[in-house]
């Protein structure tokens, strides 16, 4: 397989693109939707609770490009490469990956509202990626989510966090910023494929009076 030389355009400066960045304006509001005994629950725990990223509802979460797919024997040329394992190890991945998403908007959302509470008992909490940041330890990453076209693009490689930093253009409604925190198990100095992840997700602690 041979690579036109605009297909490698941008390949690489791609590859080394940063993860997480700081926004430029720290005081953007963020808005979180939940049914009323998701907040009581939050005030009980004092925390936050961050999902499984493969419980979020979507079936391509954690996934790459399919650019990605096309373009790895010629990325990868001369390395041994199972395309098969790739794919089940970021399925395995995801179980590990702990996630709270947000909405980014100056206002309240009516199609937040409807996505997100079920109920008429209903919370939206309203804060700022600067009060989020300072709540949460170095150990919790938060990023702007980038939506692209999957069937066309380069999705970054190189760094376990770049799926769950991008999503499918048809979400990009959401305006979704995400705080994100895992560590996979290892033993004895290798990853242990059979440690039992969390069932649904982890609490994270945050002063909520923040």
């Amino acid at each position: 397989m041979r690579l036109r030389p605009s297909e490698y355009e941008g390949l690489w400066t791609a590859a080394s693109e940063p993860v997480f960045v700081a926004l430029a304006d720290p005081d953007i509001p963020i808005w979180r939707y939940m049914d009323f005994t998701k907040f009581v629950a939050m005030l009980e725990e004092k925390a936050l609770f961050f999902a499984r990223a493969d419980k979020l509802g979507d079936p391509f979460e954690g996934s790459y490009a399919r650019k990605n797919e096309e373009l790895r024997p010629v990325v990868y040329a001369g390395l041994q490469y199972d395309p098969s394992a790739w794919a089940t190890f970021y399925r395995w991945v995801c179980q590990w990956t702990m996630i709270s998403c947000w909405h980014m908007n100056e206002h309240e959302s009516a199609a937040m509202w409807k996505l997100y509470a079920k109920t008429n008992e209903a919370i939206a909490i309203r804060s700022t990626y600067a009060l989020l940041r300072k709540g949460l330890d170095d150990s919790v990453h938060i990023a702007v989510v980038k939506y692209i076209d999957y069937g066309t693009k380069w999705l970054p490689e190189g760094n376990a966090y770049y799926p769950f930093v991008h999503k499918r253009v048809s979400f990009a409604h959401e305006r979704e910023l995400r705080a994100i925190t895992g560590t996979l198990p290892t033993n004895g100095g290798t990853l242990d494929y059979e440690a039992i992840p969390p069932e649904h997700g982890v609490w994270i602690p945050i002063d909520l009076r923040r």
